[in-house]
C-alpha cells in the first residue's frame, strides 16, 4: 500500500470512528467522569485525523477522486474536535421545556 493511500485510509477511519462515538455520546456518558473520558477521546481521534487530512492535502493526495477535499474536511475535524470538548450536560441549550420533564410534571398532576 502506497503512502499516501494509507494516510487516506487512517484519516477516514479515524472520521468515521468519532463520527460513531459522537452518535454513541449519549451512552458513553453515564457518568460525568466517563463523559469527559468520551469527549477527550473523540478530540483526540478527531485531531489526528485533521492532522492526517493537512498531510494527505500538502502532499499532494486524494481523497474520492479530488484534491481539494481533504483541507476542508480538516477544517471540520479541528471544528468536531472543539465541540466535543464543549460540556453542556444538565444546561437548557434549546430553551425549550425538556420532554422528561413534561412527563414528569404530568405524573405528578395525576
Amino acid at each position: 500500500m502506497e503512502y499516501l493511500e494509507l494516510i487516506e485510509a487512517a484519516s477516514l477511519s479515524l472520521c468515521g470512528l468519532a463520527t460513531f462515538l459522537w452518535m454513541a455520546i449519549g451512552s458513553l456518558s453515564k457518568t460525568t467522569r466517563s463523559e469527559i473520558l468520551a469527549q477527550r477521546l473523540i478530540s483526540v481521534i478527531c485531531l489526528s485525523s485533521a492532522a492526517l487530512l493537512f498531510v494527505l492535502h500538502y502532499s499532494g493526495g486524494e481523497i474520492w477522486g479530488s484534491k481539494n477535499i481533504a483541507r476542508p474536511f480538516a477544517v471540520i475535524a479541528v471544528t468536531m474536535a472543539i465541540a466535543s470538548v464543549m460540556n453542556i450536560k444538565g444546561k437548557d441549550v434549546q430553551g425549550e421545556a425538556n420532554p422528561h420533564n413534561i412527563m414528569k410534571a404530568r405524573r405528578d398532576e395525576d
